[in-house]
Parts: C-alpha cells; structure tokens; sequence
C-alpha cells in the first residue's frame, strides 16, 4: 500500500462505518459470510490519516502517453489493480445470473446467481476503499466486452467462468507479495480464498477431478499459480474495452 494509508486499531468502528454502511445497505443479510466479516475487517483496520504520499495515479484517470489509464502505484496500484478485475468478475457474473433458466442446470444457475453477489461485494469493497482512502485515484468504471457466443450456451459460459477463475486466484497470488499495508493484505488473503473455491468448482464442473490439476498447482511445491499484474493485464484485457497500464503497480 502506499505511504498514505495506515493501519488503524480495530476498535475503532465509527472509521469503518462509511465504507461499510453501503455494502450493508445492499447486501449484508443477503450475503452474511465470509465476505462480509472480510470488508469490517479490513475497513477496521485501515486508514488514511498519515503521511499523505503525492497520488500516483492521475487525476480523473488521464491516461498515460501510450494512451492506457494508468492503475497507479504502491498500493494504491495494486487496490485499483484488484478492483479493474473485480468489475470484470462481476459484470461477467451478473449477465450469466441474468439469463433465461434451460441453458444451465438449475445448480449451476443457482452458483452463479450466488457467486455474483460474492464478486459484486469484492467490487464494491475495492471501490468504496480507494474513494475513502485514495480520492482521485480510484479507477473509472471499466466496459467489459466478450466474444459475440460467450452467453449462447453452457460450454462458453462454462469455459469463461474457468479461464476468470483461474486468473484472478493467480493475480491475488502474485500481487500479495506487492502489498505493504498488512490489513489489506489480510483482505487480499480472504478474497483469494473464495475465489479459489469459486475456481475450483468451475473446473469439476468443466472437468471432473480437475480442481488442483497439474497446470494451475504445481507439482513440487504444492502452490497454486501466480501472474505479475503486467502479465494479468494483458490476458484481462481482452475482456476490457478500455487500455490498462498496471507497469507501476506496487511500485
């Protein structure tokens, strides 16, 4: 994180409460979990009372000379990092619930209906947690675009879903280790983990006994996949209509 958010003492909640009352309002009784004792959390233990570091990203998200929106730096970079692909997530998630019951089995609807409220909540969070502490910085909204057959039918919708997965388990993986701010790098651990979930049940249902295959957790170590987030943009950026620049992230 950068210089300019701080960890702060967990009791201090009438802090948490301005980026919690939101998620509350839309979604705590519906989604109570995992998910949303992960934002108290990290809304707790946050702050950007401290040293106030120059913002890395440009205001009003200029682009940089090559023409990409430039996601920042420090950690900063990383949070509009994780959120650039949790607005992906969470579009791709919310048009598959959206679709007419028969091109799905009715469990694999009722999945996806719910891991769309699960990324539409890590969406939320990385973007009311860079309004509060990084104001000015926070990335726009992003206009996801998808192959003309990716909704037509259970084989792309199914093939998606795994290829997003699988990505975004392997950006949190590698972009932990970028992470200064531990509070935030808590949250980073506990989203991971549900989207390593959300991974490994797409790929049972893509293909049986797949879940820890050999091509996403290697087999001498035992650990799962890790991508820089240069090298996580520029597969995302297929489904992005707008150019990423993530060079600087956690830097």
């Amino acid at each position: 994180m950068s210089d300019n958010l701080q960890p702060r003492g967990s009791d201090d909640t009438s802090f948490a409460q301005p980026l919690y009352t939101p998620i509350k309002r839309r979604s705590f009784f519906m989604y109570a979990g995992a998910t949303a004792g992960a934002s108290a959390l990290v809304l707790a233990g946050c702050s950007k009372d401290s040293n106030n570091a120059t913002p890395s990203l440009p205001a009003g998200n200029s682009v940089t000379s090559s023409g990409a929106i430039s996601l920042g730096s420090g950690d900063v970079g990383v949070l509009n990092f994780a959120y650039a692909l949790e607005q992906l997530e969470a579009d791709f998630y919310s048009k598959v619930a959206a679709l007419p019951q028969g091109i799905l089995t009715g469990s694999e609807y009722a999945y996806f209906q719910e891991v769309a409220k699960h990324e539409a909540i890590h969406r939320d969070f990385f973007k009311a947690a860079l309004t509060r502490d990084a104001s000015g910085q926070v990335l726009r909204g992003l206009t996801p675009k998808y192959p003309a057959a990716t909704f037509t039918d259970r084989t792309n919708i199914l093939a998606t879903a795994k290829a997003f997965e699988d990505l975004g388990v392997a950006a949190y993986n590698g972009a932990g280790k970028l992470i200064k701010t531990p509070a935030y790098l808590v949250i980073a651990g506990q989203i991971v983990s549900v989207e390593a979930r959300h991974a490994a049940y797409i790929r049972e249902l893509v293909t049986p006994g797949s879940f820890a295959a050999d091509d996403i957790v290697n087999a001498t170590s035992g650990l799962d996949d890790q991508k820089s987030p240069t090298d996580v943009i520029v597969i995302a950026q297929n489904f992005i209509t707008e150019k990423l620049d993530a060079s600087t992230v956690g830097k």
